[in-house]
């Protein structure tokens, strides 16, 4: 095949970011990420009303205390879409904490621990599943304490390098960098209408935080995520794992070309001229303050977030009084 899809495919991973199981039939990835947003959009899908009554069905049973229903409901959907993910991809899926948590560590590993425990009742192994937190400090102290437990997670949201050396020294197995959204704090802050890709905020972003796990032996996998453009995503070619969305992947699948790999582990060392860091929560604290764009988007993403959340929460709120 000579589209640009499965030539990307030589040298990256491909994840589909959907909760849509017609697009990962289509698209064929390894692995999917779901978020609150993507599972807001699947929820309301007319083919999937059936899976979304059961699950709703389910948690009344479970919780037939009304104050806890709403809560059981959303963690049971959100499994069962993963569930119903796991049955069409061969690798893994990316179940997301809820954001309005991404302070607190002790409800962090709560929220995660049950969601594992769902998963392992229905026969999953917690090989399959990333559980997505927030690289908040707090969602790092949390990230940290689970993968000790063998719980393996995604580092979402990720803006700023001081993220991502954080994420990486707390040994997270997957941290999932936002291209797109770099480039639109970029473009809205410079007035300008475009980058090219390889002088693109995002793709230098992610291309500075894969040298450095390289460079210094970190087994943290680096997941280009949150694409505006087609080109954003050939510019990270090699990059462990790029999660993309169908619209992006079909546009790949159906253009002809060659393909030339940007990032590997044998030239990383050469490229990154950073010293290794240690964080501790001060010095992270004050780095990513001092970056103004992964402040604005980390606040900015963990309300949006939240508000699909709540979104999600009144859509099923009816259905389960």
């Amino acid at each position: 095949m000579n589209d640009l899809l499965s030539r990307l495919k030589q040298f990256s991973v491909i994840v589909a970011d959907t909760g849509d199981f017609d697009s990962i039939r289509k698209y064929q990835p390894r692995d999917t990420t779901t978020n609150p947003s993507l599972l807001l959009k699947a929820a309301q899908m007319p083919e999937y009303a059936a899976l979304v009554e059961k699950a709703l069905a389910d948690a009344k049973k479970e919780s037939p205390n009304t104050s806890q229903t709403l809560g059981t409901a959303l963690d049971r959907l959100a499994v069962a879409f993963g569930l119903e993910i796991l049955k069409i991809v061969p690798g893994r899926v990316s179940t997301e904490v809820d954001a309005r948590l991404s302070f607190d560590v002790e409800a962090s590993l709560a929220k995660a621990r049950s969601l594992i425990g769902r998963y392992e009742k229905a026969g999953i192994s917690r090989e399959r599943i990333l559980i997505k937190v927030a690289s908040t400090w707090e969602g790092i102290c949390a990230a940290k304490q689970l993968t000790r437990e063998g719980i393996h997670c995604n580092l979402t949201l990720l803006f700023s390098f001081a993220q991502a050396v954080a994420c990486a020294e707390a040994g997270v197995q997957l941290v999932s960098p936002f291209v797109g959204r770099i480039l639109d704090w970029y473009k809205k802050s410079t007035g300008r209408d475009s980058y090219p890709p390889a002088e693109d905020p995002g793709v230098v972003s992610v291309t500075r935080i894969y040298n450095y796990y390289k460079k210094y032996g970190y087994k943290t996998e680096v997941m280009g995520a949150s694409f505006r453009n087609v080109g954003e995503i050939l510019e990270l070619a090699g990059c462990d794992l790029l999660t993309i969305s169908p619209t992006l992947l079909e546009e790949m699948q159906k253009t002809a070309g060659t393909l030339a790999r940007k990032l590997n582990p044998e030239t990383a060392a050469a490229n990154c001229k950073e010293p290794k860091l240690s964080l501790e929560e001060k010095t992270f604290r004050w780095m990513l303050n001092e970056d103004q764009m992964a402040t604005e988007k980390l606040s900015e993403g963990i309300r949006l977030f939240a508000a699909d959340t709540l979104k999600l929460e009144k859509f099923i709120a009816p259905k389960v009084a």
